[in-house]
């Protein structure tokens, strides 16, 4: 009998290592190394896109979190900041709201009241001033003969005063910026009377169509309407009104008359004085300068105020 046959039966188990060479720890490894890089590139086009003050606000932001959001502003409620936050009103429905935003309409909301109540403010002073013309007018004997050539209506430029030529009593002597007597005294009552009111005002002088004759070097009714609308503004001068009052003064011939069907008519020939509103002296401020020249309502309101006392 064998030897080999009383032998131990010796087992060798080997181990296994899973995966080894060809296993799957290394994949993980570098998906971690591609996202850290993935990560790192877009922290460098941040930085390079963002502007220097969301940085600093960035920056702020992770030193004291707390302290940046419960003062709101960039970060915290502005929608177009990178760090987006709460709104106004985390509870809306409508979504976030600027903070900005709000303030914004308010003001808008504000300004257009006060703008509205000037205005309104405004074309009540005009009504009252030409109440006070007619007045003066009706009790005085000696203008009471104008009643029929002073004209006056509120229009879209402010308070219109017209007074105009009639058959047997012009304004002028004939062909000539020439003041009547008569119409010197009527034009220093009324120059008394606009100081009453801030505004300012335009005089604009108006012939009819007849050829103007015996002129030499082209004078023409455009010069003659200019220099009577001009005499008009000395003599309300002169009478009182204050001479920063004169915005404008020009001269327009027969290019707006006033009896279209007849061009002949005396009544054409007038002075036309316009106590203008504010919109309108707005309006001839930005023809020839900033908008900065026109004073505000609140200057206005002022400059009233300190007449008054």
């Amino acid at each position: 009998m064998s030897d080999d046959s009383t032998r131990p039966i010796v087992i060798k188990r080997k181990k296994v290592v899973a995966g080894g060479a060809h296993g799957g720890a290394w994949k993980i490894a570098y998906a971690d190394f591609v996202t850290a890089m993935m990560a790192f590139f877009l922290l460098m086009w941040l930085l390079g896109s963002t502007a220097k003050g969301d940085l600093q606000g960035i920056a702020d932001y992770f030193q004291n979190p707390l302290k940046l959001s419960m003062q709101g502003g960039s970060g915290s409620g502005d929608a177009t900041s990178i760090l987006k936050g709460g709104g106004q009103d985390l509870t809306r429905q409508a979504g976030q709201v600027k903070k900005g935003d709000i303030e914004a309409q308010r003001t808008t909301s504000f300004s257009k009241e006060a703008q509205l109540e000037f205005q309104r403010k405004e074309r009540e002073r005009l009504e009252n001033l030409k109440a006070d013309i007619e007045k003066m007018i009706t009790q005085s004997p000696q203008l009471a003969q104008f009643k029929k050539q002073l004209l006056l209506d509120i229009t879209s430029e402010g308070l219109r005063i017209q007074i105009v030529d009639e058959q047997n009593r012009p304004m002028f002597d004939s062909s000539s910026a020439d003041l009547k007597p008569y119409t010197k005294d009527l034009l220093h009552q009324i120059g008394k009377m606009l100081n009453d009111v801030p505004n300012r005002i335009s005089l604009a002088g108006h012939t009819d169509a007849a050829a103007f004759s015996g002129g030499s070097q082209g004078f023409s009714n455009w010069e003659l309407s200019a220099n009577r609308a001009n005499a008009s503004r000395r003599e309300l001068v002169v009478g009182g009104m204050d001479d920063f009052k004169v915005l404008r003064v020009v001269g327009l011939g027969s290019t707006l008359l006033f009896d279209k069907n007849d061009p002949l008519n005396p009544v054409n020939r007038r002075i036309s004085i316009v106590v203008l509103n504010q919109k309108t002296e707005r309006a001839i401020l930005q023809e020839e300068g900033p908008e900065s020249e026109v004073d505000s309502p609140e200057d206005v309101a002022t400059r009233l105020d300190s007449r008054k006392n």
